[in-house]
């Protein structure tokens, strides 16, 4: 059994009447011109949103994971771009800098991340090195106290809003005697000679996110730019998507419960030969399923959440609730759809969106296929 504070559900409640008064009435908009609207983030910076799960030292608010995954199944509800804006934010933007960074870095960087004042992004994939990072192309190599960066990244979210302020990006910085990469993580300053931020890309869905691919070349940075131990670069983000993988999945929740809501509110009110079509047996039980979908998603989510934030192994658990609330909500997107008919297929209503939204949520992050291969891997099988 679930099991929030009062502090909790009051946060939550407090997202959802944002999520619909102010996220809900912006996203067609957002979605049709591909912008992502700053004034929603510049709220949601105001209200403390990206600085859920960070100590208040560095201007958090001092709360956790949990409090985080309520706000973004919430705002994922209404509108996924603008929670994967604080989902990739919070976990791929400041979480790395909070977890690896040094005092100073943390001081520097994190006050004005957690105010929402500034975003961040996180720089991993690449053409030929995603799910296999050990791939990486990208280099970096020391030169008169600098780093000097070459290179490319793909898929980069908020990495060219008008707040970006840095993206934190993987690179060999050398190999070991068997030939093997090193992996390290270095902190570029937006406005960095030698770094590009290429033009954003044209997406299925997901339309407002910021996603952008970006360019190194020869782009040179302090050594003290160094993200935590050099050589660690692997092991760093592998803890950075663990525990995104929790984050998202509360993403895929919120997405699933919103197709969910606004099928059952169309079932109710839509009338074919004079009754509404919830009375069909079939739309009935397709709602039952919709609602079960949610509530096995909700359920997996938070168990990875209270287990990532009271210290507890959860690595399997992130990948089963990531898993299962993506397909959760890729399954409700198409039936909400199904239910809504020609309308379904009309951007301007929020089930055809998150049509289009959904399926990224199955690939980001690691894909489903990549989270089998954990969930197998921690049941003993390589």
């Amino acid at each position: 059994m679930i099991e929030f504070t009062e502090e909790q559900l009051e946060l939550q409640s407090m997202v959802r009447e944002f999520a619909n008064e102010v996220v809900d009435p912006a996203a067609y908009e957002a979605d049709r011109t591909k912008t992502l609207p700053m004034a929603v983030v510049k709220q949601m910076g105001e209200m403390g949103l990206f600085g859920l799960p960070f100590p208040e030292e560095y201007g958090g608010q001092g709360g956790t994971y949990v409090e985080l995954c309520l706000a973004i199944e919430e705002l994922a509800r209404v509108d996924q771009s603008i929670a994967v804006t604080l989902e990739a934010g919070v976990g791929l933007g400041a979480m790395p800098i909070f977890r690896s960074g040094t005092e100073e870095q943390k001081q520097h960087w994190l006050p004005r991340l957690t105010s929402g004042e500034a975003l961040a992004g996180f720089g991993l994939t690449e053409a030929e090195a995603g799910s296999d990072a050990g791939a990486t192309r990208t280099t970096a190599r020391l030169e008169g106290g600098e780093w000097v960066i070459d290179g490319s990244k793909q898929f980069i979210t908020n990495s060219g809003t008008p707040i970006t302020e840095l993206v934190t990006v993987t690179a060999v910085t050398g190999r070991d005697d068997s030939n093997k990469a090193e992996l390290s993580a270095i902190l570029v300053p937006s406005g960095t000679p030698g770094f590009t931020v290429e033009p954003a890309y044209d997406k299925v869905g997901w339309h407002a996110s910021d996603t952008h691919p970006l360019t190194f070349q020869g782009a040179r940075v302090p050594e003290e730019n160094l993200l935590g131990e050099r050589g660690r670069g692997f092991a760093n983000f592998i803890q950075t998507l663990d525990e995104g993988r929790v984050a998202f999945a509360a993403l895929g929740t919120g997405a699933a419960q919103g197709c969910l809501d606004e099928a059952i509110a169309y079932a109710k009110s839509r009338k074919v030969f004079g009754r509404p079509i919830g009375a069909n047996q079939h739309i009935a039980f397709t709602l039952a399923r919709m609602e079960a979908r949610v509530h096995q998603a909700r359920l997996a989510t938070y168990d990875a959440a209270f287990r990532l934030v009271s210290g507890q192994p959860f690595k399997k658990q992130a990948s089963i609730a990531k898993m299962v609330a993506s397909e959760a909500a890729m399954d409700n997107a198409r039936d909400a759809t199904q239910i809504f008919g020609g309308y379904g297929f009309m951007n301007e209503y929020r089930v055809a969106r998150h049509y289009r939204d959904s399926k990224v949520i199955e690939i980001g992050e690691g894909t489903t296929e990549v989270q089998l291969m954990i969930i197998a891997r921690e049941l003993g099988f390589s």
